[in-house]
Formats: structure tokens, C-alpha cells, sequence
């Protein structure tokens, strides 16, 4: 028997607990930076496996050391969203949280985490029981906060790379809308680099019937908003990507009140650093160019939150894993991943360590069926979704670690 086929055999006997797991971990989510219950259950089942756990920067890392060869780090991320679930399924998440706001909200695993949650732990059990077809080190890590772009720092931060044994490689999943069971690949960038903005903007207060004696905040803002949009019409090549959303506009309260100052939310996508620099400088410049012809009192603040690093596929990477998945799940289950302008945390860690990694998506949906990530109707396909993704952690881990690849 082959080492891949030796290790993945068990999989029938891993299936039931997986399952389970899955429905709790989809019924009781938890947000950004407070997924201590998700997050002590990991720890509990990486023990029982025989892993060394970590729990660094609010995540948990389970360290299996297995011998001489390489070191593989797969990553799954682990908290929920703040969305009312309307799936109507018998497992649907009916659990509230207090947000930063103060603010009651439902809570869903909109994103597919848990089932990342549940892959992982599968994969990991699978090798633990099979240490004959494999050697080297896995290493299963599973970071918080990934929707808010704050986990992956949080682990870097609290000293991550001093904790564990540097990896060679690093493999990331997401569950996307691609039919259930399909692995989709593709070397080069594959996540847009992301930047929300909050900017303010100031102006001068007054009477509303007396708009000569004030500077109008809302009119320069509304100017801004417009002149943004040039950024990308006329200053990005044609071919190249870039996203400048402005999400809200906030200003005042009263119809016959001239407010001192305007808020914009502005939201930033690129596939390529160099770019997102221009975009970055040029957004600032417009501010400051429309509030110095506004004749602005004040200059204006520029405060930059949930940063996203761009996700840029190792081409050697890639093609390892790609081909092992292609001979194991045959051509007819692999396809192209394409550039998605959502954005992802996951880089951080391999960079941190810098080394090449490969970050995929896992096909959840029957054709015709699928959702939007972050959607409150988001019900991926518990089978077969959980099994490929469970087997396309292994397929990839043992591209590097089975005894037939040494």
C-alpha cells in the first residue's frame, strides 16, 4: 500500500467524530478574538492526538514531530462572523455576542472556519495514527481573528517563530463556492492585499442659512468621494487591478446645521504591492488636495485598520501540490483558482518565517447552489466537503512528508 493510501484509509473511522464536530462548531461560533471555547476544544483534541500544543497570541498550534524530514505547517483559521444565520438548518447557529460597539449580534460561522477547523483536525488525526508512512514534523495551526486581519499578527507577535520549529512550507484552504469536493489552485496572486481607511475631514461649523461663514464638511466630502474614483479610471493602467470603495459617508445630524467635520470609510484592493503603495499616496493626496481647495481648517486624519497582506502563491509550491492532487483526486476535481479580491491574513505567518507557501480552495457547494462568503444563507455541504478537505490537507502534507516522496 501506498503511504498516502496507508494514512488516508482511516479516514472512515475519523468521518463520525468530524461530523459532530463540525455541527457543534457551526452551531456555537465565536468572534474575533474571543474564541476561547473553539479554541480550548482544538487544544483538547490535539492532545489526545499526541501533538505538543502551543497556545500563542490566542491561537493553538499542535507540534508532531515524527523523525527526520521536512517541516509542514497547514493552517486553518477559527472565528465566526457577526451575522444572523437564516439557513434554516436543524444546526443553524442561534447564538448572540456583545460587539465592540456594545451592540447585541447573531453570530454564524458564515465563512466556512469551521469546517477549516474540522478538515484540520481530521488531517491531523489521520497522520498520528499512521507515523510508519510518513517522517518529518506537521504542524496543524489554527489562528483566531482572520476576518478582522488582527489573528495572524497577534501569533507573530507573541513570539510564534520562537515557539515552533521554523516549517519548510505552509499550506492554507478556504471553503468557496466551487462545487463540493473540487480543490482549486493557481500559482502567483490569488487574495487581494486589503486596507479599510477611516478618514476625517474638517470643516467649519455654522447655521444652515448661513453656509458663507462656515467651511461645509459635506461638500467636501462629497467631493472627495467623487474625486477618488478617478484614482483607478486614470491612474491605474488598464489591465492592472484596483478596488477604492468608499463604504459610508457620515456627517452631521440636522438639515439647517452646517457640521465642523465628515467621516469617510474607505475600502482599498490590490494584487500587487507596488500598486497598493499609489493607491495608498494618491488617496491621501486627493484628501489633502480637496480639503486644501475646501479651505479646511484643520488637515485631515488618516487612521488605517483591518490590513490585509497580498496572498502570492509560491510557483514551485503550487505546482507540488497541484500535481499531487491532480494524481490523487484525478484532473475532473482540480481547477483553476482565479484571482478573488477578497483578502486573507494567512501570509503573515509564512512570512514571518520566510518560507513559500500555497494557500487553495475547497469546493462546498452543489452546482447551481452557491452562496457568497459571508452570507447569512452560507451552508456549505457537510459531505463532501469535510472528506476532500480533509484528504487535500493530507494529499498536500504528504507531498512532502510521505515515505514515497523521500
Amino acid at each position: 500500500m501506498l503511504a498516502l493510501d496507508q494514512v488516508l484509509s482511516r479516514l472512515g473511522a475519523t468521518r463520525p467524530w468530524q461530523e459532530e464536530l463540525y455541527l457543534h462548531l457551526h452551531a456555537h461560533p465565536e468572534l474575533s478574538l474571543h474564541e476561547v471555547k473553539t479554541r480550548a476544544l482544538i487544544a483538547a483534541r490535539l492532545t489526545e492526538l499526541g501533538y505538543q500544543v502551543h497556545l500563542v497570541g490566542g491561537g493553538v498550534v499542535g507540534v508532531l514531530a515524527n523523525g527526520a524530514g521536512p517541516v509542514v505547517l497547514s493552517r486553518a483559521d477559527i472565528d465566526g462572523l457577526p451575522v444572523t444565520e437564516v439557513t434554516g438548518l436543524p444546526y443553524a447557529s442561534t447564538d448572540t455576542a456583545v460587539d465592540e460597539t456594545g451592540a447585541t449580534v447573531g453570530l454564524m460561522h458564515a465563512c466556512g472556519h469551521d469546517a477549516h477547523i474540522t478538515c484540520l483536525l481530521g488531517a491531523a488525526a489521520l497522520l498520528a495514527a499512521e507515523p510508519a508512512a510518513w517522517s518529518g514534523t506537521f504542524i496543524a495551526l489554527f489562528q483566531p481573528a482572520e476576518e478582522t486581519a488582527a489573528g495572524a499578527r497577534a501569533m507573530v507577535l507573541d513570539g510564534l517563530t520562537d515557539v515552533i520549529p521554523r516549517p519548510d512550507v505552509a499550506f492554507g484552504q478556504h471553503v468557496l463556492g466551487h462545487t463540493a469536493g473540487v480543490l482549486a489552485t493557481q500559482a502567483g496572486p490569488v487574495l487581494s492585499a486589503g486596507d479599510s481607511i477611516k478618514i476625517t475631514v474638517f470643516g467649519k461649523g455654522s447655521h444652515g442659512s448661513m453656509p458663507h461663514l462656515g467651511v461645509d464638511p459635506v461638500v467636501l466630502a462629497s467631493a472627495i468621494v467623487l474625486r477618488l474614483q478617478s484614482i483607478v479610471a486614470r491612474e491605474i493602467a488598464p489591465g492592472e487591478f484596483a478596488v477604492v470603495t468608499v463604504g459610508a459617508l457620515q456627517a452631521g445630524s440636522k438639515s439647517n446645521v452646517i457640521a465642523d467635520r465628515a467621516t469617510l470609510l474607505v475600502n482599498l484592493r490590490a494584487y500587487d504591492t507596488a500598486i497598493r503603495t499609489r493607491v495608498v499616496a494618491a488617496v491621501e493626496r486627493v484628501v489633502r488636495g480637496e480639503c486644501a481647495a475646501a479651505g479646511s481648517p484643520q488637515e485631515p486624519t488618516f487612521d488605517y485598520y483591518d490590513q490585509f497582506p497580498l496572498t502570492d502563491n509560491d510557483p514551485t509550491v503550487t505546482h507540488r501540490v497541484t500535481e499531487a492532487f491532480r494524481a490523487h483526486f484525478g484532473p475532473d476535481r482540480l481547477v483553476p483558482l482565479g484571482r478573488i479580491p477578497a483578502s486573507e491574513d494567512f501570509s503573515r505567518i509564512p512570512d514571518a518565517f520566510g518560507i513559500p507557501y500555497t494557500y487553495w480552495g475547497l469546493g462546498g457547494f452543489a452546482p447551481g447552489t452557491a452562496v457568497p462568503n459571508h452570507s447569512p444563507a452560507f451552508a456549505p455541504l457537510i459531505h463532501p466537503t469535510l472528506d476532500a478537505g480533509t484528504e487535500a490537507v493530507v494529499v498536500a502534507a504528504m507531498a512532502y512528508l510521505g515515505k514515497d516522496h523521500s
